[in-house]
């Protein structure tokens, strides 16, 4: 059982983004001496009402004082790019942190964003679908010649590999049925996100799963999944500290469209207690614990990496939460599945 931590890139746009990064610095220390695993980034272009700083280039920091910590691009948001690009730059950062480097992509669904890279959104399942071919030929060939619909190269040789072989874990994000689906069919892990309620989540499950054994696919061994989180001393307390940010959060999200993108009904519109039921873990150690319990046994997942600050949110705030984690609920979970 591995944990990671997500450090939040976005904030309003009056904070001080130097003051913010160097916060980002600060719980990465203090995540990998609480025990944690991973740290992970997000990925957003021209996101009002945030500043956004952008992951490759913070993980790329970030990886000097992660120690023996994973990085995970949480995610990428890869119809948008150049796969020769991505290629190149991924490979760089594996290499950068020694081969600890998790490599999660994702559709995106934000039109600004498409309209921005001159993408057209109905192309973006082909884009991406085209780039994970091309950008794994890169890595492992001397030679590539590629004929695709969006992407064309001829007799092209990437010089800098990654350090793992045959490359980094690549991890799908996915929100909508045909997405998880999808990604059982192409084999890759798929990254459980933190919008869905869990009776959505644990059927999405169920489809992944299918879709990977007809494809023939064995069902990967790290299975991970991204959670909105707050401990405290008390569940009130925990709950009404995370609200606010939360709620916030969730009304860009709204704005953004991401609700539209889940399956069924689901709505960002709605009270905070319908908003959190079942979709975010808030309360005590005992509380987070429980919680956590029901994702394992229900979802079979074996990495966690959490997001413990949204916008706005104090500092002192979010480092108190990874101390609380690192002194009550890893080492349960460590000491009851191991490290993995």
């Amino acid at each position: 059982m591995k944990f990671g931590i997500a450090v939040m890139p976005q904030h309003p746009r009056s904070d001080s983004p130097v003051l913010r990064f160097r916060q980002c610095v600060e719980q990465t220390i203090l995540a990998r001496d609480a025990g944690f695993d991973a740290i992970a980034s997000g990925h957003h272009y021209l996101s009002p009402p945030y500043q956004s700083l952008q992951n490759v280039p913070l993980l790329c920091r970030l990886a000097a004082d992660a120690g023996d910590m994973q990085l995970v691009l949480g995610i990428v948001l890869l119809p948008l790019l150049n796969p020769v690009q991505v290629a190149e730059e991924i490979a760089t950062l594996d290499v950068m942190c020694e081969g600890r480097l998790i490599f999660g992509v994702g559709l995106g669904y934000r039109e600004v964003e498409f309209e921005g890279f001159g993408v057209n959104p109905r192309d973006k399942v082909g884009r991406m679908v085209e780039s994970l071919d091309l950008i794994k030929r890169l890595w492992t060939e001397d030679n590539v010649t590629f004929e695709g619909r969006f992407f064309q190269l001829h007799d092209a040789t990437c010089t800098i590999r990654p350090v793992q072989k045959p490359h980094p874990p690549i991890w799908i994000a996915a929100n909508a049925d045909s997405s998880v689906a999808r990604a059982g069919r192409l084999g890759y892990a798929w990254f459980i996100n933190p919008h869905a309620a869990l009776p959505t989540i644990e059927r999405q499950w169920r489809l992944y799963k299918d879709a990977a054994a007809k494809a023939g696919h064995p069902i990967p061994a790290t299975r991970p999944s991204i959670q909105e989180l707050h401990v405290a001393p008390t569940r009130e307390e925990a709950i009404a500290t995370a609200r606010p940010f939360l709620e916030a959060k969730y009304s860009a999200y709204a704005e953004w469209g991401q609700d539209k993108v889940l399956p069924g009904k689901e709505s960002f519109r709605v009270g905070f207690e319908e908003l959190a039921r079942d979709r975010f873990i808030l309360g005590s150690p005992e509380d987070v614990i429980e919680q956590l319990e029901r994702r394992v046994d229900r979802l079979d997942c074996n990495l966690f990496v959490f997001r413990v600050g949204w916008p706005g949110m104090e500092n002192y705030k979010q480092l108190k939460v990874i101390e609380l984690m690192g002194e009550h609920v890893l080492p349960y979970f460590h000491k009851k599945y191991g490290r993995g």
